[in-house]
């Protein structure tokens, strides 16, 4: 059991605790990339969670079991280490990933180690759960002009697209919870509504589309792998390559879909900033500038000096692959993509064993691939990124095939007793 609940309390601090801690002591503005920031309960919780998590991992060490995908994941980290070697800021770049390592540890340890009879998202179900309530009393106490400010509602976070990321999360966990029984599905409706109506409310346009389309698109695309029998990382490359194809044919690309929907083809200015992102990737195409230390590392960081306007202000580059670029080049790029691609072929097999909650890790694993087009979540800040590596971690749970019950033998049988 502890091998669950260390990882949902990683997620819980995450998305309730800290934010409502910096919301109700300072009315700071809390947003999931800036959860890990050098507050004084991020020192003790962490440390504390990773210490617990190292020692429940060793006494188990002989259970421990790291499925291909988990080890991508790894790779992944340390090359995101060694980048502090040669980062812009290597002091900053080492804290910061010290503090990546421990997070990574609460979560990954202990949920290796969780048995395969207890229900990992379930108890994310009733983490969001209870944070969507929450958020709901806060929204009733919001100003209207703070609602002005953000062009939206914000709960606690006081961040609309904080509040967006967790309501969309939100809804999908509710969606599966309605296909069970009992309390169950009563539960999951209800916060189906909560979180659908938190989305309207934070007026957060990424997270309230995805919420809409991943369900349908992550079905497409297990229903395809199962008549075709494909990997489902297949299917989704086949996509994005057709999609360049034609966009490269047709000239209609994203830009022009956002202008179509929202009258604005730069996507609420980002197109300015990942203009700038790929000059600055050009500089370090490799290596790139080390772990977390391009934005907000000081008055002479590449961020200020290079830029000029609105721009210095950014605390990333809005799109998660261009910031895995920046940080860490083309290398830490391919390591990233590596361990995408093996998490989603991994779902293959949830496929084969639970249809229902393959699509639910696979919704959910969409939900963030696809929302890091328009924010930065991969290594960075904690919720988005907790919520994928327990993701792949509960499909690590079903990488090796599930012990067979054996029948239980016939005792010897006695020849019957002849009479004479």
């Amino acid at each position: 059991m502890i091998g669950v609940i260390l990882p949902i309390l990683a997620c819980a601090y995450a998305t309730i605790g800290e934010p409502l801690l910096g919301h109700l002591t300072t009315g700071d503005i809390i947003a999931p990339q800036n959860v890990v920031v050098g507050r004084i309960e991020n020192r003790i919780f962490w440390p504390a969670l990773a210490t617990i998590s190292v020692v429940f991992a060793m006494r188990n060490r002989s259970r421990i079991t790291l499925p291909p995908h988990i080890i991508c994941l790894f790779a992944y980290l340390a090359f995101a280490g060694a980048s502090v070697l040669w980062a812009f800021r290597p002091e900053l770049s080492f804290i910061r990933f010290a503090q990546q390592v421990m997070i990574l540890t609460s979560v990954v340890l202990p949920a290796v180690l969780a048995i395969r009879t207890t229900d990992m998202m379930r108890g994310l179900f009733l983490c969001f759960a209870l944070a969507a309530i929450l958020n709901i009393f806060f929204i009733l106490d919001t100003p209207s002009s703070v609602v002005s400010m953000q062009r939206g509602y914000g709960g606690y976070f006081l961040d609309k697209n904080a509040l967006g990321e967790l309501s969309g999360l939100a809804c999908l966990l509710a969606l599966h919870e309605t296909v069970q029984s009992g309390v169950r599905r009563v539960l999951g409706a209800v916060v189906v509504v909560i979180a659908a109506l938190l989305l309207h409310l934070s007026h957060a346009k990424t997270a309230f589309g995805l919420t809409l389309l991943v369900p349908f698109l992550a079905g497409f695309i297990l229903i395809t792998g199962k008549v075709m029998r494909i990997s489902p990382a297949i299917i989704l490359l086949s996509m994005v390559v057709c999609y360049a194809v034609l966009s490269a044919v047709s000239g209609f690309n994203s830009n022009r879909l956002t202008e179509i929907l929202y009258g604005d083809p730069t996507f609420s200015g980002r197109m300015f900033i990942w203009e700038f992102a790929k000059y600055e990737i050009a500089r370090r195409p490799l290596l790139g500038w080390g772990y977390q230390s391009f934005w907000l590392v000081g008055p002479d960081a590449p961020s200020i000096v290079d830029s000029s306007g609105w721009l210095k202000s950014m605390p990333n580059a809005h799109n998660g692959y261009y910031d895995t670029m920046l940080e860490m080049g083309y290398i830490g790029f391919a390591l990233l993509v590596i361990f995408i691609i093996a998490t989603l072929h991994a779902i293959g097999r949830v496929a084969d064993r639970d249809p229902t909650r393959a699509r639910l890790v696979l919704s959910l694993a969409l939900f963030i691939i696809l929302y890091n087009f328009f924010e930065t979540t991969w290594m960075h800040g904690v919720v988005m990124w907790v919520v994928f590596v327990i993701v792949a971690v509960e499909i690590g749970r079903y990488w090796q095939p599930f012990p067979l019950t054996r029948a239980v033998s016939p005792g010897p049988t006695r020849a019957p007793h002849v009479a004479r």
